[in-house]
């Protein structure tokens, strides 16, 4: 039965937050316990293991699993707020320049810097995904700043307008790249956790949670916005503060994610999508919402892709394209009819 009173509406919401993190819970410690070296459940959650399982566990399986939980959170939440600030259900965090960014910061890492710059070892090519990603975000904001505010449709327009010139930018690289460039650039934008370590994550956690804190403080902001800029001006909502707040948030988690883990698409449109079906549009439990269901996704696809062919691995992207696209086809779809009967 669907919950009407307000009291009935807070315990449905609620309790599918409780069963989120319940669902997260069991998913990583499945993830820590299966893979190509199986480590039986209940010596896991004992700790009665041989030092072999310990050296799996907490130098190759827990920071991999952790990353894939925080980029995974950073994705779902920030597709959740740019749908918000959007005020459209096919918005994607990729729409706003950071993706593209990113992949052009690590394009150049890659085939322009020599060595990968040896004095940063690995750091390079997150380091330089980052800076593209954010640099990104910068220029997008200046061209849709005007003295009215900032124009969310201006953002919407530049960012495709961006996407679409730094592909360019990246193809004329690729052109230049030779056979090794070409393979670990294109590797890298197919996705994965398999390069995350805890050197990686502990360098990117601190990013990530302030873009989840940044984040999560939106949600009766975007309530507000759900009813037009005007209405939500009347409201007593600040708009401004809630678009900058937003763009910083979404633009800081998904660099880290990308940063982290490569091109991994469709989390964040499919992830805000499916809590809405299970609970309801309140931004106030929608944000933690998104971020527990897209941790426990981007950990079981990271689960599958390197299960499902031993010895080899597929890429994560690979993964949750197979499943978005054909989420993301229905979702256009039904938008359609709902267009169409408006």
């Amino acid at each position: 039965m669907t919950p009407s009173t307000p009291t009935e509406i807070r315990f449905r919401y609620r309790q599918v937050l409780v069963g989120l993190g319940l669902l997260l819970s069991i998913t990583l410690l499945v993830a820590l316990a299966v893979g190509a070296y199986t480590i039986p459940l209940d010596r896991l959650l004992t700790g009665k293991l041989d030092p072999t399982e310990v050296q799996v566990i907490t130098q190759i399986r827990l920071p991999r699993v952790l990353g894939a939980a925080l980029v995974g959170s950073l994705l779902g939440i920030g597709g959740a707020v740019l749908q918000g600030l959007f005020r459209n259900p096919l918005v994607d965090p990729g729409l706003i320049g950071v993706s593209a960014g990113a992949a052009l910061g690590a394009a150049v890492s890659i085939i322009l810097v020599p060595g990968g710059l040896a004095l940063l070892k690995g750091f390079a090519l997150p380091i330089f995904a980052f800076l593209g990603g954010l640099a990104a975000v910068l220029l997008l904001w200046k061209v849709a700043e005007s003295p009215l505010g900032t124009q969310v449709t201006v953002l919407l327009l530049a960012g495709i307008a961006l996407n679409a010139l730094v592909g360019a930018l990246i193809g004329l690289l690729l052109f230049l790249a030779n056979d090794q460039q070409l393979r670990s650039f294109t590797f890298w934008t197919l996705g994965g956790f398999s390069g995350v370590t805890w050197t990686a994550l502990l360098a990117g956690a601190p990013f990530g949670l302030v873009a989840l804190a940044a984040s999560l403080r939106l949600g009766p902001s975007l309530n507000g916005l759900a009813l037009g800029e005007s209405e939500a001006h009347h409201l007593g909502v600040p708009l401004e503060v809630t678009k900058r707040w937003a763009i910083f948030g979404t633009a800081l988690g998904v660099g880290v994610s990308v940063a982290l883990a490569g091109g991994i698409g469709f989390v964040g449109l499919v992830v805000p999508h499916i809590f809405r079906l299970l609970a309801g549009p309140d931004h106030r439990y929608l944000l933690p919402g998104a971020a527990l269901l897209g941790a426990s996704l981007a950990v079981m696809a990271d689960l599958l892709a390197r299960t499902l062919v031993v010895p080899a691995e597929l890429p994560v992207g690979v993964v949750t394209a197979l499943v978005g696209g054909p989420y993301f086809l229905f979702l256009v779809v039904r938008y359609k009819r709902e267009v169409g009967r408006a």
